[in-house]
């Protein structure tokens, strides 16, 4: 079976084909913005890295090739494919088998410029039964093109973090490819506050049974910026789980936000479960939010799917309860707001990095929110579905 939402996977450029934007899979990217990513353009331009890593973790080059044989997923879409075949090799950074990591290991990738058109490849390797934690943070400003696969070994705990903290001008198209080992665990998080336009995709296939996965997302989109999510969770082995759970927050004119949530379950895959939800608040006038969620089912033999999506504005009823109650106008919608997102950012299980968000949605929110000549618009949900198996 083939996903309608996920082309085959091909490194052959010409199985991937410029899009038009009449594409299923494009449709709600304004390619325009992309300012000629796809086109292909060579390009020896790179960002700044800085790392911090535990100890026994290594960083070397391998070739695109070298990279393809340690089974990496590969291209499903035209930016991975350009990114490997374009980024002259990729940067392995390697986690010894059995290793515990006390501290995250840290990439911090930086650009100087929006002019500079930069293509990634990188590859996590972590060995079997190794407990790490990866942060990777974008800041700066680039046209940034990158496919970053994760191979997690059998029975290992991975905690990732993908930080897109860019300037206002800058443009991002990154694929995170997640091949689990059997009876592995990963939790995969997704978080994008800056650039003009990011898209996401995350990609999760299964190397044995007994493998979880848990894919988070929280975004917050200002005026004219276009943030886009998307994710494919390939069950391809038995006894299998996900679990997804996106938010994001959208405000100022011009604001819009995309979440594509794809979940297959092929007709190996028995005794799987697999759940996916989306959830956004639309706090100005002037937004809007496109939420998918997408189940395709080759067996009746599972424990249970499902997926769920809203889009809402403030609940007036929650902010009648605390201004009923003495609160400030201005404060309950701080509370509202911190409500929202804070049982997904005490998720991410690094605490200065769940400090920074804390602090960026206070920053994001004062540019609207926390104006005192806004008005907040209320009212129920726009936009709900759900639905389960």
């Amino acid at each position: 079976m083939v996903s309608h939402l996920n082309p085959p996977a091909s490194y052959d450029l010409a199985d991937h084909p410029a899009p038009t934007g009449r594409e299923e899979v494009w449709r709600f990217t304004p390619l325009k913005r992309l300012r000629g990513i796809l086109d292909g353009e060579a390009s020896d331009a790179s960002l700044t890295w800085t790392t911090s890593l535990p100890e026994g973790v290594t960083v070397s080059t391998i070739t695109a090739q070298e990279a393809r044989d340690l089974g990496e997923l590969g291209p499903n879409e035209r930016p991975a494919a350009l990114a490997v075949a374009n980024a002259g090799g990729a940067v392995l950074i390697d986690v010894p088998a059995e290793l515990v990591g006390d501290e995250p290991l840290v990439i911090d990738l930086s650009g100087t410029s929006a002019d500079d058109l930069v293509w990634g490849h990188l590859v996590f390797r972590v060995g079997h039964h190794a407990e790490v934690t990866i942060v990777v943070t974008h800041t700066g400003s680039a046209r940034y093109c990158a496919t970053t696969s994760y191979l997690v070994g059998e029975g290992a705990q991975v905690d990732v973090v993908s930080l897109q903290d860019w300037d206002d001008d800058a443009v991002h198209l990154g694929r995170d490819a997640i091949r689990v080992g059997r009876d592995a665990r990963v939790k995969h998080t997704s978080i994008s506050f800056g650039g003009d336009l990011v898209r996401m995709h995350a990609n999760v296939s299964y190397a044995g049974p007994g493998g979880e996965s848990e894919l988070l997302g929280l975004y917050f989109a200002d005026e004219g910026q276009h943030l886009e999510h998307r994710l494919f969770v390939d069950h391809d082995a038995p006894r299998t789980q996900s679990n997804v759970l996106y938010k994001g927050a959208l405000q100022g004119k011009g604001a819009h936000t995309v979440w594509i949530g794809n979940v297959l379950i092929r007709k190996v895959a028995e005794g799987i479960e697999t759940y996916e939800e989306n959830r956004n608040l639309v706090l100005t006038d002037g937004c809007q939010a496109d939420s998918v969620p997408n189940l395709e089912i080759e067996t009746g033999e599972i424990e249970g799917a499902g997926h769920a999506s809203a889009t809402a504005r403030f609940d007036d009823q929650q902010l009648f309860y605390l201004r009923s109650r003495g609160v400030t106008e201005q404060e309950a919608r701080r509370l509202v707001l911190h409500g929202f997102f804070h049982d997904l950012i005490r998720k991410v299980g690094v605490p200065s990095l769940e400090e920074r968000l804390t602090a960026t949605v206070e920053e994001e929110l004062s540019k609207n929110v926390f104006r005192a000549d806004h008005v907040v618009p209320v009212d129920q949900p726009t936009v709900a579905a759900e639905a389960g198996a």
